[in-house]
């Protein structure tokens, strides 16, 4: 009969102990004291608990090496304090369950609120960046001036950066991998990365249907392009399947994540370049929004404002480099930003109505 077996099982069932905690997060200022709970649920009998730190020991005063034992419904509060700013991990275990209560510990509170807000204005920033170029394609109903290297580019780019951020925000496994290569790191994608990032993923690929649909003379993608992007394509399918098939035994898709986030720090570092050289080749920056540029030096500027006040709010400098897109975005942005502002401001602010005696100079020159 299939019933007594059944039977059994559910007995057994019944016997398992399950550990509970009350919050996987703690936060808490550096001189303060708060906790947890953990409780004991479904078990005939009392059962064994030991709590110990698992990262970042030197974080926490307390609590130490603990073992108690638990009853049924039974729950013991675990005070956390801290020696310093940082990040821990504290396990807390029985025969049967474990679980991981991270500990985040900062210096000062209202850094933290300092730190959302420039996450908001940089986000802002960035985001409403797009539009000025969106715009002024749509007012001329011509895209030319604006290169097409880089809007097609920028589509790869952003697809990668977005990949990366929803890869380390939602995926437990990748969170785990990263956590064993940065032991004491925070998380280092909040949720204005992820909104900020599907968002211009959208702009850009408007951008680039306007590229297709608008007057746009005998401008074109080049052959180096078109090789370059075929060729990251190409490594990003093959990476995924490697990692898929599980060739990577440590930490594939954390690995996988970081050849992405690479491939957006590639685009960054090079995307800029093609449009720099078709305004110095036309002197003239007409058609090539300075809107976009002023928005996204504020956007850089905020950016790397916000990852150092987290650096030193937690005292967790690995963090800062340990989101090699974020950071790397934020300085090659800023650098081209400066360029671009140099050529539209100094370098060929002359040359702006000579360049392209059009019925559209006079508007560009003032929308430009």
């Amino acid at each position: 009969s299939m019933l007594a077996p059944l039977l059994l099982l559910l007995i057994l069932c019944a016997g398992d102990a399950q550990i509970q905690v009350s919050t996987n997060v703690v936060d808490i200022l550096v001189t303060e004291r708060s906790g947890f709970s953990v409780s004991l649920t479904e078990s005939s009998s009392k059962e064994r608990v030991d709590v110990h730190p698992y990262e970042g020991e030197d974080v926490l005063a307390s609590p130490g090496n603990l073992t108690f034992w638990l009853k049924e419904n039974e729950t013991r509060w675990i005070n956390v304090s801290a020696t310093r700013a940082g990040h821990a991990v504290i396990s807390v275990n029985s025969a049967d369950t474990e679980h991981f209560v991270t500990v985040n510990v900062f210096k000062v509170r209202w850094l933290n609120v300092l730190s959302a807000i420039f996450g908001w204005v940089y986000f802002v920033a960035w985001s409403v960046s797009f539009y000025p170029q969106i715009y002024l394609n749509w007012k001329r109903k011509s895209v030319v001036g604006l290169d097409f290297d880089f809007v097609f580019l920028n589509v790869t780019g952003f697809v990668a950066y977005s990949t990366f951020n929803l890869g380390i925000f939602f995926s437990t496994v990748v969170q785990e991998e990263y956590l064993s290569s940065h032991p004491s790191g925070a998380i280092p994608v909040q949720v204005n990365d992820i909104v900020f990032s599907l968002h211009a993923t959208l702009a850009t690929v408007i951008t680039a249907i306007q590229c297709l649909i608008y007057e746009r003379q005998n401008q074109t993608i080049s052959l180096a392009a078109r090789i370059l992007l075929g060729a990251l394509w190409l490594a990003a399918l093959i990476f995924l399947l490697v990692t898929v098939a599980g060739v990577n035994p440590y930490t594939p898709w954390f690995t996988f994540l970081n050849f992405v986030s690479g491939v957006k720090l590639a685009i960054t570092l090079i995307k800029y370049i093609p449009q720099a050289f078709f305004n110095f080749r036309r002197k003239s920056t007409i058609g090539w929004s300075i809107g976009n540029i002023l928005l996204d030096f504020t956007g850089g500027v905020f950016s790397m404002l916000q990852m150092f006040v987290i650096a030193y709010n937690f005292d967790d400098w690995t963090s800062l480099f340990g989101n090699v897109t974020k950071f790397g975005l934020g300085v090659v942005s800023i650098g081209f930003d400066v360029l671009f502002m140099l050529q539209h401001y100094v370098f060929f602010s002359s040359h702006k109505k000579k360049s392209h005696p059009t019925p559209y100079a006079e508007a560009l020159s003032s929308s430009t």
